[in-house]
């Protein structure tokens, strides 16, 4: 994604040089890159084992996955009973 954002920003001075607009939109592209936080990875897609930046945070984010695979397991027993048998092999 990261380079995509420079890449387009780098078009765009480019394209600058004939209509300052360009210039401005450059910058803007820039700025909401950085303020998304573009600099770290990008935003983590489900399943991504993405670092928690607090002990709270890993707290939190481990009790809702415990919860889930509760509510999976209640929900759906053969086939969490399967997946258990093949773990164990």
């Amino acid at each position: 994604m990261g380079t995509i954002v420079l890449s387009g920003a780098v078009v765009l001075v480019v394209l600058g040089f004939g209509n300052p607009l360009y210039w401005l939109a450059a910058v803007a592209l820039l700025c909401v890159y950085v303020r998304r936080g573009g600099g770290a990875s990008s935003a983590p897609t489900a399943g991504s084992g993405s670092v928690p930046t607090t002990y709270q945070a890993y707290r939190d984010r481990r009790d809702q996955q415990a919860k889930w695979e509760r509510r999976y397991r209640r929900e759906r027993p053969l086939e969490s009973r399967r997946q258990e048998r093949e773990r164990t092999r």
